[in-house]
Order: structure tokens, then C-alpha cells, then sequence
């Protein structure tokens, strides 16, 4: 079966769920409304990696809606300022080196976590819809360098669609490489498996380099399919590196946050960034991790590890920035301008007031 044909059948209504899983009535009835607000969407593959029995699985909490997040109302849908940064419709320019490109408002699966949940599978009012005016504004601005296409996923397009992103990025001569962030490797490897994207990236990774960011969060997404996905890339010469999200009973203990970077090392993939959950609306009160004890769970899984596996930073991606959560003490937190909107601001140091439950930058009370 092609990927295109697999992806179709993917789970996307509560009746189709309810094959896996028995759900009772009162549980249906919200879960249906859920899906209204915020669609479902699984690969077949992904549900597979489920361990029913288990109420605690990592892969059903990410992956499965909940009737929490129909209460869980506190937060925003656009926490990191996307709209302000929009300079036209598919193409943000948030950080002066980087030009954001959404592709897509699909993904293979939904993530319940989703900092986008106000576009994807929803809405493609923030799609791009015309490439040639964002690569005129590329052209046009040479302070970028890179240019990160995202969605979505982009890999959800055909091989000829992203063959025609790539064919007019590489001919821009100040870009010095072109990211895909992806997490397709992850929940959907067929696409990647049984289909001759690789070998397309490949090629014109002889022109330009060309990175994937996948997003692996929890040691049960590496299976033998996942890591034949990521042998195919790395063989044909993409750079792979991972950007996980810390998340309230997924991965929020040092040792399976140690555990997966130590899989991804091994797997041949750089870690990157461990992200502090976002305040996004139906998602916080889910899965958001207090900074305090965030910080915590991050050292001690450093502890564990090498230094290559250690590379990756805990970072908040604030409206303002790129902020790396550096230290904590007592009742402060030492914070540190990674990236920054406002360039003066790169390499800022400066602490905050830490509350017990901060989860954000704008939690948190200001130091006397």
C-alpha cells in the first residue's frame, strides 16, 4: 500500500477509535466534542505503539484526545507572537537569520500538545500560498541564512511539491542551509521508508545542506521502522536533529529524558532543544511541567549522560525570544537570551522571582 493510501486511513472519529479501545458513554459524549473543537488524527502505525491496558501510555497521552481539554481553558493559541512576525501569508520572520515557511496545515498525526492547534488540521488561513512572493522577500532580505519549512508537516506533501520549495530556496545564494521540521520519522516512517524522499533530499543536499528536525519525545517512538527512517536520511546525506517538548507524564523523569537522548545519539540524531511546554489553551493545564520542576528533571538527566547527548538546551520560545532556562536558585531563576526578536537582547542574562507553579516567562514576578 502507498503512503499516500495508509495516510487515509488514519483514525479520525471517535467511532473509528473505539476499535482499539473501549471508551464509556460519558467519556464518548466529550470526547466528540473534543474532536470538534480540535480534530483527531493518528496513523494507524502510531496507534500501534499503544499499550492500551496501560492508562499511563506515553504515546496514547500525546497522541489520543482527552475530555480534559475541554476545562482546560487557561492559555493562549498563539504564545510565541506567530501573528506579529507574519509578513505574509505561510512566511513569518521572527529571528533576523531565519524565514519560517508553513507548507501545511496537515500533519500524519495530531498532537494533543500542539502549539498550533489554532491552524493545524483546521484552518489554511496561514498557509502559504504563493512561494514565489516568499522567495522574492528571501531574495530580497539578506540577512537570512536559513529558511525553516514547517506546517504542519511538510512531509505530508507530495515529492513534488517539496521538490519545487527546494528548487527555488537552493538558487538563493545567501542561504547557507534549508530545515525541514518534521515528525513524520516518528509517527508516520513509511513515508519515508517506501517512498524516494530521501534520495530527493539527498540530491539536493549536494547543492544546499539540508537538516531534518524531528521531534522524538519519549523512548518507546524508536522502533525499527522509525530508526529505518532516520538511517535513510542520515545515508543520504541530511543532518538529523531532534527538538523534544517536556511533557507532564510523558517524559517528565531524568531518567526516560535520559533515556531517549541517549537513543537518539545512538540512532545518529543531534539533540537540539528540550522545550518547556507552551501555555498554549487547552493544552497547559495538560502538560505543562513548572519551570522549577522542569529545571530539575533536566539536571538530573544531564547527570546521566555524555556530552554529546547532553548538547541540547531547555529553552522557552517566548513571544520575545528564545529563552534558555540556565540555573535555578533558591527562589530564582537564571534565564538567558538563546535567540531574541530584538537583537540587543541576545546574550541577556537575568533572573526572575521564581513561584512554585511558574510556568512561563510571564508567570514569573520580577527580582528585586
Amino acid at each position: 500500500m502507498s503512503w499516500k493510501k495508509e495516510l487515509k486511513r488514519n483514525v479520525r472519529t471517535v467511532d473509528e477509535l473505539k476499535e482499539y479501545v473501549n471508551i464509556p458513554q460519558d467519556v464518548e459524549e466529550k470526547l466528540r466534542k473534543v474532536v470538534e473543537i480540535h480534530p483527531m488524527n493518528v496513523t494507524r502505525y502510531y496507534l500501534s505503539l499503544i499499550d492500551w491496558n496501560d492508562s499511563n501510555d506515553p504515546i496514547k497521552r500525546m497522541a489520543i484526545p482527552s475530555p480534559d481539554e475541554l476545562s482546560c481553558l487557561e492559555g493562549d493559541y498563539d504564545t510565541s507572537g506567530e501573528h506579529e512576525n507574519t509578513k505574509m501569508r505561510g512566511l513569518q520572520h521572527k529571528y533576523s537569520e531565519t524565514a519560517l515557511v508553513l507548507a501545511t496545515n496537515r500533519c500524519a498525526v495530531y498532537c494533543r500538545y500542539c502549539f498550533r492547534k489554532r491552524m493545524v488540521g483546521l484552518t489554511r488561513d496561514e498557509v502559504i500560498r504563493r512561494l514565489d512572493r516568499a522567495v522574492k522577500y528571501i531574495e530580497e532580505h539578506e540577512e537570512v541564512t536559513n529558511v525553516l519549512i514547517s506546517g504542519g508537516d511538510p512531509f505530508v506533501l507530495d515529492n513534488k511539491i517539496i521538490k519545487r520549495f527546494l528548487n527555488k530556496l537552493v538558487e538563493i545564494p545567501h542561504l547557507d542551509f534549508i530545515r525541514f521540521g518534521s515528525r513524520v520519522p516518528v509517527t508516520f516512517p513509511m513515508r519515508l521508508n517506501d517512498d524516494d524522499l530521501p534520495e530527493i533530499l539527498g540530491e539536493f543536499a549536494e547543492l544546499k545542506r539540508i537538516y531534518v528536525v524531528t521531534h522524538y519525545n519519549h523512548p518507546k517512538e524508536f522502533t525499527e521502522e522509525s530508526t529505518g527512517a532516520i538511517k535513510r536520511l542520515l545515508d543520504n546525506g541530511i543532518v538529523v536533529s531532534n527538538q523534544a517538548v517536556l511533557l507532564k507524564g510523558v517524559n517528565d523523569d531524568p531518567y526516560t529524558l535520559a533515556e531517549l537522548h541517549r537513543l537518539l545519539v545512538r540512532y545518529g540524531i543531534v539533540p537540539y532543544y528540550v522545550f518547556q511546554c507552551r501555555p498554549v489553551k487547552r493544552v497547559k493545564g495538560i502538560f505543562q511541567v513548572p519551570l522549577k520542576e522542569g529545571y530539575k528533571i533536566v539536571e538530573r538527566a544531564k547527570a546521566m549522560l555524555d556530552g554529546h547527548s547532553k548538547r541540547f538546551r531547555y529553552i522557552m520560545s517566548h513571544r520575545t525570544g528564545k529563552i534558555e532556562i540556565v540555573g535555578v536558585d533558591g527562589d530564582y531563576i537564571y534565564l538567558k537570551y538563546h535567540q531574541a526578536k530584538d537583537k540587543s537582547m541576545l546574550g541577556k542574562l537575568f533572573r526572575m522571582k521564581l513561584t512554585e507553579n511558574a510556568g512561563w516567562l510571564d508567570d514569573l514576578e520580577v527580582a528585586e
